[in-house]
């Protein structure tokens, strides 16, 4: 007669099978390749989950009635008392075993994997038994305990039996054309000599790890750089020594598991599963929803243990910076520039009305502070550049300005005040990489590379510039033109190509730290983001309206996801870097807003210029005490039942 179980026993279709003859003990074999252990009560049976049974579960088994093996604890399918517990003492219907999914059966291993993992073998035991799956191939079971225990005999004779499961598609190591399986097997049997090798020496058995090196490791002819390296290790004095020079945590548990973790990788998952794949799974859904989130704009722990697994990951809009924290009335006249400091401390900002000012940003209440007032700029200040250390900050003006100042910060004193020719316009500048020299130009045809005292270094001829960026190659400068493009220009051989062409001009342009982005300001068109390395327009971004003023935009937040650009309809648009449409729009401005910049160390702080002559620091929602909410709210309910009775 078929096995069968008690509709009311707990599992959901779990539970122990009965009888030698039943249909549905064929569940192990017919589902994992395996012979069923539910046999005679006399009969031995195998550990279900095919791993070295505990201490406590090898003492019992021995007084198992009839003989039978005891799952760490748990009685084995088939044995005395089975069948009333699948009967479950009732006399009604009894229900079919349902056949596990192939998802109910990865999900039920990567379980017990996790499990295991956490040393509750009887759990899984248990839980091997009433799913009738295994967690691994018994092959790989035996290979993995070898290998464990540091049998390196047996492990390299277990590889024979593996041979035939290693060619899979489902190998996380795939074969190309020129592989064969026994290339492969000779990779997994070089990374276990190579333990066996380093673990002799260890011990100090020199010998032995010479015959290893010289009869075992050689002959296979892979790798030989890598056997250079490890014959290098006979001149080791010592074992910290080696284990340093190795980088390796020598001999025992430690090692022996990161080597199966490698052995692993040439083994299709339906043998051995990858190592500890639930927790990779788990945190890839993690990292997953953080990547969707559009607000997520802190930095988050890849350990599990910081985030909980039983809610979706969102962050709230009240995090971010949407909400005025501080208005800066300190101009007299438009504001047409701000940057912060490349360490975050400090935000500088360039006014119509002739003056730099530098504030201090308070690292607790992230409030700014008025530091230093740099005053002189007769033109007025458009454009602002810190050095790479922070200690200097370059001014330069509107287009019919010829001079540009450089400022020592500390000080607070002018160090160089700069004009080639009345003629010139100096309106964008750019600090090389090494701080020690930057460039400058303007619409009049102006380029020219200079160091610290203003002294003129390099000029190209030509060139009418609009805006303009060093890469970190301390060797390309990035400048867009009146031809509607971005080239690169190399001062050291003097080349130069094309790299960026748009349909309109570009009114300015800035790049992500990485250098791999573009975020353009481009009239008439608004924010376009293009990627550098493959020449390619990759966004245009909505809502924003541009005209012909200059208006500068940035990256910013996190991992500098976001980007944000000031407007001519006085708004502060923000955009997730892969988003078109805004995802917030800020409002508080009366003029047009000419420049947003993003504190590049506090993701949650942000800037904006405007014609309204002032500067608004955006942040977080202001906090709200929850208990004082609900102490207005009760107080309210109280009011109105008075005044209803």
């Amino acid at each position: 007669a078929p096995a069968e179980e008690s509709p009311g026993l707990p599992g959901g279709g779990g539970g122990s099978r009965r009888g030698p003859a039943g249909p549905e003990l064929g569940c192990l074999s017919a589902q994992n390749g395996e012979a069923s252990s539910g046999s005679a009560a006399g009969e031995q049976l195998a550990h279900a989950n095919g791993l070295l049974p505990s201490a406590s579960a090898a003492n019992s088994s021995g007084s198992s009635p009839g003989g039978l093996s005891v799952n760490n604890g748990v009685p084995a399918a088939g044995g005395p008392g089975s069948a009333a517990a699948e009967l479950g003492g009732s006399g009604g219907g009894l229900k079919k075993k349902k056949r596990l999914s192939q998802s109910d059966e990865d999900v039920i291993r990567l379980i017990g994997q996790h499990l295991h993992g956490l040393g509750l073998n009887q759990t899984v035991d248990l839980l091997m038994q009433e799913s009738g799956c295994r967690l691994e191939h018994p092959s790989a079971t035996k290979f993995r305990n070898h290998v464990m225990e540091g049998e390196w005999d047996k492990a390299e004779n277990d590889l024979n039996e593996l041979k035939p499961l290693v060619h899979s598609p489902h190998a996380i190591v795939w074969l190309t054309a020129s592989q064969t399986i026994l290339s492969m097997l000779d990779r997994m049997k070089f990374l276990l000599l190579q333990q066996k090798y380093l673990e002799y020496l260890e011990d100090g058995k020199v010998l032995e790890a010479l015959q290893v090196l010289r009869c075992e490791l050689t002959p296979l002819k892979y790798n030989t750089e890598r056997i250079h390296v490890l014959s290098g290790y006979l001149m080791c004095s010592h074992a910290e020594d080696l284990r340093a020079k190795a980088e390796w945590e020598g001999k025992g548990t430690a090692s022996r598991s990161k080597l199966l973790d490698k052995l692993q990788t040439y083994l299709p998952p339906s043998v051995m599963l990858p190592p500890r794949r639930l927790q990779n799974l788990l945190r890839q859904a993690v990292e997953l929803q953080r990547d969707r989130c559009l607000y997520h704009n802190t930095k988050l722990d890849n350990n599990l243990d910081s985030v909980s697994l039983l809610i979706d990951h969102v962050c709230s809009r009240k995090q971010f910076p949407c909400y005025t924290q501080q208005i800066l009335t300190e101009h007299c006249n438009e504001v047409w520039f701000c940057k912060f400091s490349n360490d975050g401390t400090k935000l500088a900002t360039g006014s119509k009305d002739t003056t730099v000012i530098i504030w201090q940003v308070d690292p607790d209440t992230h409030q700014l502070k008025l530091l230093k007032t740099l005053e002189g700029h007769a033109y007025g200040v458009s454009y602002i550049a810190w050095s790479p250390d922070d200690n200097y900050l370059v001014a330069c003006g509107p287009d019919d300005c010829s001079e540009l100042w450089l400022w020592n910060v500390q000080t607070g004193e002018l160090r160089t005040k700069m004009s080639q020719s009345h003629e010139d316009s100096l309106t964008s500048v750019a600090w090389n990489p090494d701080g020690k020299r930057f460039v400058t130009g303007g619409q009049r045809g102006q380029f020219y590379q200079c160091d610290l005292d203003g002294n003129l270094l390099d000029s190209w001829e030509g060139v009418r510039v609009q805006c303009l960026w060093c890469l970190s190659d301390g060797k390309t400068v990035l400048a867009s033109d009146t031809h509607q493009r971005i080239r690169g220009y190399n001062f050291e051989d003097l080349t130069d190509r094309n790299i960026v062409q748009e349909d309109h001009p570009i009114m300015s342009f800035t790049i992500s730290k990485n250098g791999r982005l573009a975020l353009l300001n481009v009239a008439t068109q608004g924010v376009h983001l293009w990627d550098l390395q493959d020449r390619v327009l990759v966004r245009k971004y909505q809502g924003v309206t541009q005209g012909f003023y200059t208006i500068h935009s940035c990256f910013g937040g996190h991992n500098e996801d976001f980007i944000a650009s000031g407007s001519e309809d006085h708004k502060v648009y923000i955009w997730h870097k892969r988003s078109e449409l805004p995802i917030a729009e800020l409002t508080g401005h009366t003029r047009t807003v000419n420049c947003v910049s993003w504190n590049p160390q506090i993701p949650s702080m942000m800037a904006s210029a405007s014609d309204d002559g002032t500067v608004r620091l955006w942040g977080p929602a202001p906090f709200i005490d929850n208990q004082d909410i609900e102490g207005k709210a009760i107080s309210a309910c109280i009011f109105f039942l008075k005044k209803l009775y």
